[in-house]
């Protein structure tokens, strides 16, 4: 009787069902399979509870802020100013790539939306220039995961929202690995350029600095605003995000490349990415539910004793755990499925909760780049039209570095808890 729900959550996961529809079914039935359904009339007021949260406000502005900026001519501009400080290096617009990534990461914090849009806009111009398509691709896809790491993020918001974790800090967190990321990859490329003989280097055209700065400079103002903002206590996340949501609107005027029909369809599918992650947390809270009732975490805290597992020992089966949940899942869907459960027995281990939310996400979002499943592969792979699996060959010196990068992070609190700490936010 009690293997009834998880049997059904596997049919379901391998009919391909909706995260939030097999949870939540699998749940419902959770509650008739362990005899608990006397609960179920409390569901509704724990549900609401769990979704009362202040942080959940930004979620939407940061998603709503990041569609305005893709359709505002933001890209072109960040390439642009990136060319004109990268351009002289060997491998110039593989490095250029990299860095409008580490700069379209204070805007849309999103992985897949900086694939999208470098994979439309530079891939070709790269492969003009003499790359490979299946370098530029990957070059593409792995600097894409620098975007969820950097602040704003909202993949952060979700995880401190989620785990009662404080979202400021972890945006303070969340610099200095992206940036370390974007270094590493700059080091990977630099490499292949020497080997390869990419194009770049002494004699290249590039465009003129102070001008392209004065033309990018409204672009890279708005994460400055926002996380100057939101760091030094003058606003919260979700006043930020309002702030940024206008800034964004006049961003895309001044370049002259939004209109009221940009403005609707950012606003139509900021709606459907937003409803689809409320209905994944509406899930997610009834299987807190009844994870509490069945005092899940509380036994799993008593296994990992048991187990003698440190908190060494335990961070490291933990990011195994987030890998192999990242080749399937949603980012925002694991972290919500497995954080609750996975991450209580860690905290009373004695691990930082700051910390510990970097890695989970910085793990996940690596999760981006590895099949079955990886999100931005399946969107690179149609935009530049490249098969997928050719594209995984590509990219897989780059998650190496990443992985690598991943377990100094799990074993070097010090990498993301410093810069937290310098501000008085830890």
């Amino acid at each position: 009787m009690h293997a009834l729900p998880f049997i059904f959550l596997l049919m379901s996961v391998f009919a391909g069902t909706a995260i939030a529809y097999f949870v939540g079914s699998a749940t419902i039935l959770g509650f008739w399979a362990f005899d608990q359904t006397r609960y179920l009339a409390a569901l509704p007021q724990k549900v609401m509870s769990q979704l009362d949260v202040f942080a959940f406000l930004a979620m939407p502005l940061f998603i709503l802020t990041g569609e305005l900026m893709n359709r505002g001519g933001v890209t072109e501009a960040l390439i642009r100013f990136s060319m004109s400080m990268m351009g002289r290096l060997k491998g110039g617009l593989g490095h250029v790539n990299i860095l409008t990534s580490v700069f379209f990461a204070g805007i849309s914090g999103s992985a897949t939306a900086d694939a999208a849009a470098l994979g439309n806009t530079l891939v070709p111009v790269m492969e003009k220039q003499g790359y490979s398509r299946d370098y530029a691709a990957a070059i593409t896809a792995a600097s894409s995961i620098i975007g969820p790491i950097i602040p704003p993020s909202i993949i952060l918001i979700f995880y401190g929202a989620l785990l009662n974790t404080s979202v400021v800090a972890l945006f303070a967190a969340g610099i200095v690995p992206g940036l370390l990321l974007a270094a590493v990859l700059m080091v990977i490329n630099a490499i292949y350029a020497h080997r390869d003989d990419h194009p770049g280097g002494k004699g290249a055209e590039i465009p003129a600095f102070w001008p392209s700065l004065r033309y990018a400079l409204p672009a890279l103002s708005l994460p400055v605003i926002m996380l100057s903002g939101i760091l030094f206590g003058f606003m919260t996340p979700a006043e930020a995000a309002g702030v940024a949501v206008l800034a964004a609107f006049l961003v895309g005027k001044f370049y002259g490349r939004i209109s009221r029909q940009d403005v609707w369809e950012s606003m139509l599918r900021t709606g459907m990415l937003s409803g689809a992650v409320f209905i994944i947390l509406v899930a997610i809270a009834t299987f807190g539910y009844l994870t509490s009732i069945e005092q899940l975490p509380r036994k799993l805290g008593e296994l990992v004793t048991q187990l003698g597992l440190g908190p060494t020992g335990y961070m490291l089966m933990l990011n195994l755990i987030f890998i192999v949940a990242g080749m399937f899942m949603d980012v925002k869907a694991a972290v919500a499925l497995l954080g609750p459960l996975l991450i209580p027995p860690a905290i009373a281990l004695g691990i930082d909760p700051v910390h510990m939310g970097i890695v989970v996400c910085f793990n996940l979002t690596v999760g981006l780049l590895t099949p079955p499943l990886g999100g931005v592969l399946l969107i690179l792979s149609t935009v530049v039209e490249i098969g997928y699996w050719r594209l995984v060959r590509a990219v897989l010196p780059f998650l190496i570095a990443e992985m690598i990068l991943l377990f100094v992070l799990a074993l070097v609190p010090d990498i993301s808890l410093t810069l937290p700490r310098l501000m008085g936010l830890h």
